[in-house]
């Protein structure tokens, strides 16, 4: 309060709202770094098994501070989702549409990969928190529906282009097919990686062959 009131007094109105614009955006930058924080944390250790406490901490901020960034754990970890999702349907839409690449053969590579198995906190969002989400409220599962239908649609509108005697249904039923097939796939490799490394790597390598057969 003190230095806002020199603020004001130095600089005249110009001083205070500069003032005021960087408390806004400090506030946003906080806030932001609290998702990011959020979103590792949950992929490696699930929605029941991240604390406020340890998040903030984690974060670089006081436990009380959580709750002037986000009315419960709920709120933090639907939006936390929806934030996830958001970036990789974007990431998702520019790589079937790379003329570069060979599309989907390329996605399900990337996708069905042991670097992709074994590092959870940097990966997809749906295969690391899917089994947590069945357990949440519908404030949580919300981003995921969400998410998910995005992702189903992205792969549908590249498989009628891919194959264009598809009918929009058919394609969006192989959509929702291919899309079960990665990230069960990921689940389940990532359940035995340690204690059978073999059939985990076996499970990526099957759908690794089988799932771009569907066209792209």
């Amino acid at each position: 309060m003190l230095m806002t009131v020199i603020n004001v007094v130095k600089g005249g109105p110009s001083a205070y709202l500069l003032d005021m614009r960087v408390t806004k955006e400090q506030a946003a930058q906080n806030r932001r770094e609290i998702l990011d924080v959020a979103e590792r944390l949950f992929q490696e250790r699930g929605f029941g098994g991240v604390a406020v406490a340890d998040l903030m901490k984690e974060a670089g901020f006081t436990h009380g501070g959580f709750y002037n960034h986000f009315a419960s754990k709920d709120a933090l970890a639907a939006e936390t989702c929806a934030t996830a999702f958001a970036r990789a349907s974007e990431e998702m839409a520019e790589a079937l549409a790379d003329p570069r690449g060979k599309t989907l053969k390329d996605l399900v590579a990337r996708y069905a990969s042991e670097a992709h198995r074994d590092g959870p906190a940097a990966g997809c969002t749906m295969a690391a928190l899917a089994g947590d989400a069945a357990r949440q409220s519908a404030e949580v599962q919300a981003p995921f529906a969400e998410g998910l239908d995005r992702m189903i649609a992205l792969l549908a509108d590249h498989l009628l282009r891919a194959q264009p005697g598809l009918t929009k249904a058919a394609a969006r039923e192989r959509a929702i097919e291919l899309w079960s097939e990665l990230v069960g796939a990921l689940v389940l490799s990532r359940a035995v990686s340690r204690a059978s490394p073999d059939l985990s790597d076996e499970i990526l390598a099957a759908v690794r062959r089988r799932a771009p057969r569907a066209g792209g």
